[in-house]
């Protein structure tokens, strides 16, 4: 699909606001009407429409505020339930739980990025979770799991399907809460999922194959991170 249109507008509408393209309320792919409750969220979503080149095809890729708002307006409610306990079951083997053994370097930068985070998760959210070294498997206490998915359970649609990407894209339940929660920013949200990976390539450097996914990586963290940012107030139900 090519873009058509020549003007974006954003218009208050029962239940929030919605993005117009030549006078008409866009949809999302399954025919939902795109209806979002704030007007920053609607002008950033409207924004990327008009940032289009006319007459060029539309790549959905280039769109991650569009995307991400319409999982939440058409996928998430259809099976909300489904998503919550996707995104809520990384928990059992969130990345922050699992420690290198050596060298002493990685160790301590591990503990001194991952564990204020736990720490964090555990007076927040009432959610002690283990931590492991090595390849050992850590079995997480059921009264902590449950505590973790009553958290994301708290998201409206919108902010689930926000928090479940940041969830898949680092591995951890806990950043992504820590995202979404404002503990944590995007940037240093990635920095802390990838710091295996960039502890690495201080040492012996990059490919250009790992550097290309990081930068994708990044700049879709950011990209979620904005939308949760976007969602203000509106990010919790209720």
């Amino acid at each position: 699909m090519k873009r058509f249109h020549k003007q974006t507008d954003t218009a208050e509408v029962e239940g929030g606001f919605d993005v117009r393209l030549d006078g008409k309320p866009i949809r999302t792919p399954g025919g939902v009407p795109l209806v979002v409750p704030t007007l920053e969220l609607a002008r950033a979503i409207a924004g990327e429409w008009d940032d289009l080149p006319i007459g060029k095809e539309i790549n959905p890729a280039n769109m991650p505020t569009m995307r991400l708002a319409a999982t939440g307006v058409e996928r998430v409610p259809q099976r909300r339930d489904q998503v919550t306990e996707d995104t809520a079951g990384y928990a059992a083997s969130d990345l922050l739980c699992y420690r290198a053994e050596a060298p002493p370097s990685l160790v301590e930068r591990q503990a001194r990025a991952w564990q204020p985070l736990l720490d964090w998760l555990a007076r927040r959210h009432d959610a002690t979770l283990t931590v492991a070294t090595g390849i050992v498997f850590a079995s997480q206490p059921p009264e902590a799991l449950a505590a973790v998915r009553a958290a994301v359970d708290a998201h409206g649609d919108l902010a689930l399907a926000g928090l479940t990407n940041l969830t898949q894209w680092m591995g951890s339940v806990v950043l992504a809460l820590a995202v979404s929660d404002g503990r944590l920013d995007a940037g240093a949200a990635f920095e802390a999922a990838e710091l295996d990976a960039l502890y690495q390539i201080e040492k012996w450097g990059a490919d250009a194959e790992q550097t290309r996914r990081l930068d994708r990586l990044r700049r879709d963290i950011e990209a979620a991170g904005r939308f949760m940012t976007l969602l203000g107030g509106h990010r919790l139900r209720g």
